[in-house]
């Protein structure tokens, strides 16, 4: 009797460690099925008028979770199946592979918020030669055989950016910006916009630009930095919803009174607006993506004629102009 309580109890000890160690390393992506509870490593069951669209965001975010809702929300009178993935953190590497699993899976369409243009360009035309369309949005992969794009145009963005930032600083004043990636389309056309702007109407003058590459930790430690080292700067202008989502963070750690205008109608943002710690932002109509996407796809699948650029358009958005919920 002596042995087999020993052995009872040795027993549970082994299968509570091996229970521990199982949870013990975090998943380094974000991945899940809306509509179903199969294991998304494995080739999703489609019934014969099901199809399954797979989605693939640059990085896990709040602002992608809303995304995900409006996309939810557009795909509820078809019988479809949504695989949602996105790495924990800005990484080309995960989401190439990420294509390179939905291309196995031989989804029905994919549509990606591309990281790099040229790097995803060969996984794209790969999806197109398997008979799988592909939808960019957000940011666009021109030189693919990507089905169309969905987004603005972010020269325009920043453009519209330059004139509030001229309006707000009248002209004259030292600003700041931060962005994700000096070599992201998207990010260095805004910059081009807003650098544009500045020279040819404006007195301003730029202080300094950094580049956090996804990593939040990089990202509030350049604010902080930039604000050290540029204590008279007037503003902030945060180009990404990174950048916009880690200088609320430093706006109400240190109690700043300076301008911030920035990209992407976030929660975040939305709150920051109405708290006055975000000035103005310029959205992309991002509620209407989810809709966007789905008839995108719908329309891919079906070989529908469609225009190969969807203009969502911008707008500016004020503290007036939100309304408390």
């Amino acid at each position: 009797m002596w042995k087999i309580k020993w052995m009872i109890i040795a027993y549970l000890i082994l299968l509570i460690l091996s229970g521990c160690n199982g949870s013990a390393s975090p998943s380094p992506e974000v991945t899940y099925n809306v509509t179903s509870t199969l294991d998304p490593s494995v080739s999703p069951i489609k019934h014969s008028d099901q199809l399954t669209f797979g989605i693939i965001y640059p990085m896990a975010h709040p602002f992608y979770e809303m995304i995900t809702d409006s996309i939810e929300k557009a795909s509820k009178p078809y019988s479809i199946q949504l695989i949602v993935k996105a790495p924990d953190e800005i990484s080309l590497e995960q989401q190439m592979r990420m294509m390179e699993t939905m291309i196995a899976q031989k989804v029905n369409g994919i549509a990606i918020d591309p990281i790099d243009s040229v790097a995803l360009t060969p996984l794209i035309n790969k999806a197109s030669q398997a008979g799988i369309p592909v939808i960019c949005f957000e940011s666009d992969v021109p030189a693919s055989k990507r089905y169309s794009y969905i987004g603005s145009d972010p020269l325009k963005e920043g453009t519209l950016m330059g004139q509030i930032i001229d309006r707000n600083l009248k002209g004259r004043g030292m600003i700041m910006i931060e962005g994700s990636m000096s070599d992201s389309p998207q990010i260095s056309r805004r910059l081009e916009g807003i650098i544009q702007y500045l020279n040819q109407n404006t007195e301003i003058q730029v202080l300094e630009t950094r580049y956090h590459h996804g990593d939040n930790e990089k990202a509030i430690s350049d604010l902080e930095s930039m604000i050290d080292e540029h204590p008279h700067f007037d503003a902030l202008i945060p180009l990404d919803i990174v950048s916009s989502s880690n200088a609320i963070l430093v706006w109400k750690s240190q109690g700043l009174k300076r301008y911030a205008i920035t990209f992407g109608l976030t929660p975040e943002v939305k709150k920051a607006l109405l708290n006055g710690q975000i000035n103005a932002v310029i959205s992309e109509y991002e509620e209407q993506w989810g809709v966007k996407i789905i008839e995108q796809l719908l329309a891919a699948i079906k070989n529908v004629p469609t225009p190969t650029w969807v203009d969502t358009g911008f707008q500016e958005i004020k503290q007036s102009d939100m309304t408390v919920e």
